[in-house]
């Protein structure tokens, strides 16, 4: 009777099934294997995918697990970059420490986002996000001994040992496959439980003696320390920052690209990322209304596809086992 369970526990890997983590080594295997097939154009645009991905993810963690659609994730991502930028190229930092700099900049930014914001829901805390990232926007716009103003700060943030491209990539790879697997630990943790309880119920999850607003806000923080990872990695990928990075369009298209994916389901931001990235690539080299052909191609997923490209897949195959 103690064989199932032993034999059930050896087929787990660090909180993963067997099958899971085989799949897990795959995907990464196959993304580690691009660089040997892309050119050093494409392998930028895989590199900026995995980037994008992550502040995707960052934003499903308060959408798809809490129920709160954030619009300030592109400013506290922009704050990042910023501060990674600035501490390389004027303070004169090591890009290490900036980098570290950086994440913490955006965390804190983060926390302040979170204070006020908690203790809304729907759309007043998507139009409260909004306007703190327009904040963070006009700061960054008119603060020009700082910040440089519209003309932005440019600057060698990546290091020596990461100026080729592949180097980059893989190591933009292997830091993606870190946070994607803390994420993922983080939302399946009693506390990503709780948020999902309050997404579902927050007034069950209150009457139950749970502290919504707490929850929410160390889920908020979280959630802008992993988008801060990301504005650090961006800034080692374009060694310059302007106010467009953390412009609403930077929120927007995080959104975008965590929809297209499918909300709650972490993975489906890189699918997201991905796509997007991809035909705003590629349709512009045809058309300058590449921007329209991207809003049709939302437009038909979410008739199609409300799911998102993920959560489609997962009923399709769902659908083909029964």
């Amino acid at each position: 009777m103690m064989t199932a369970p032993a034999a059930s526990a050896s087929k787990s890997f660090a909180g993963m099934t067997g099958r899971a983590a085989l799949i897990a080594i795959i995907v990464v295997a196959a993304a580690a294997s691009l660089p040997l097939v892309l050119s050093s154009y494409q392998v930028g645009l895989a590199t900026e995918v995995l980037i994008f991905g992550i502040l995707a993810m960052s934003i499903d963690i308060l959408a798809g697990f809490a129920g709160r659609t954030s619009l300030g994730h592109g400013a506290i991502f922009g704050v990042s970059t910023y501060v990674v930028v600035y501490a390389t190229a004027q303070a004169g930092l090591p890009p290490a420490a900036a980098f570290a700099a950086g994440v913490l900049a955006a965390t804190l930014v983060a926390m302040i986002f979170g204070l006020l914001a908690v203790r809304t829901s729907g759309s007043y805390f998507l139009l409260l996000t909004l306007a703190l990232g327009m904040i963070v926007w006009g700061i960054c716009l008119r603060w020009t001994q700082i910040t440089g103003g519209e003309n932005g700060i440019r600057g060698d943030v990546r290091p020596a040992a990461l100026l080729n491209n592949n180097s980059f990539y893989w190591t933009v790879l292997a830091g993606t496959a870190i946070v994607t697997f803390a994420v993922w630990r983080f939302v399946r943790s009693p506390f990503g439980l709780t948020l999902r309880g309050i997404r579902d119920s927050e007034s069950r999850m209150r009457s139950l003696g749970y502290n919504v607003p707490l929850h929410l806000f160390i889920g908020f923080t979280a959630s802008g320390f992993f988008a801060g990872i990301a504005g650090a990695l961006y800034a080692m990928f374009n060694n310059f920052v302007s106010p467009s990075t953390v412009a609403l369009a930077q929120s927007v298209e995080g959104v975008l690209m965590m929809v297209a994916g499918g909300v709650g389901t972490l993975f489906g931001a890189f699918v997201g990322a991905a796509a997007i990235i991809a035909l705003e690539n590629v349709v512009s080299t045809y058309t300058e209304r590449w921007q329209m052909v991207l809003g049709v191609t939302f437009i038909v997923i979410m008739i199609f596809a409300p799911e998102g490209i993920i959560g489609k897949l997962n009923a399709i195959l769902m659908r083909k086992t029964r």
